[in-house]
């Protein structure tokens, strides 16, 4: 358990820490429950501990946070550990954005949905030039454009995790 946000049939209208407070009291030590470490502080210094063991992230909170319930806050923010690659964009989607991915060793790598505007420009502007063959779904390119793009980790398939374009590699 991470947080609290009802106690004694009641809505908790009170500070992250006084939650924590809260948590501490009413969650016995018995083994059954794991509660969540966390610490106050040194926040640059956890993150650096966090990439060195190839783990995924951490999340900020402000101190004086209330809980949000189905709210995003600039009082939470999640701070990702993002994994780079080189990749080809190896063919396109027919009926929304998205991008055929394959590593370097020609095996697929994933479907990429992020891609700034301008970079979809500069795409549009040349995929054509490229294409190999299509269906009804994908239209398929040869492996000539390459591009780095951020990735959260690798799925158990080996795949990436909500690849991003980070830059057009040569």
């Amino acid at each position: 358990m991470f947080d609290i946000v009802y106690s004694s049939n009641k809505k908790l209208n009170c500070t992250l820490l006084e939650r924590k407070e809260i948590l501490e009291k009413i969650i016995p030590d018995d083994g059954l429950i794991t509660k969540v470490k966390w610490l106050l502080g040194n926040g640059i210094a956890y993150f650096d501990q966090i990439k060195s063991h190839d783990l995924e992230g951490v999340v900020l909170k402000n101190t004086s946070s209330k809980y949000q319930i189905n709210k995003r806050s600039n009082n939470w923010l999640k701070v990702i550990n993002y994994k780079y690659e080189n990749v080809y964009i190896t063919g396109l989607c027919k009926d929304k954005f998205g991008m055929l991915l394959s590593y370097e060793n020609g095996n697929y790598a994933g479907l990429m949905e992020f891609m700034p505007t301008s970079n979809r420009k500069e795409f549009y502007s040349v995929y054509q030039d490229y294409i190999s063959s299509e269906n009804d779904k994908f239209i398929y390119l040869d492996t000539k454009i390459k591009a780095k793009v951020k990735f959260r980790n690798y799925t158990s398939k080996g795949l990436l995790r909500i690849p991003s374009f980070v830059e057009w590699v040569s």
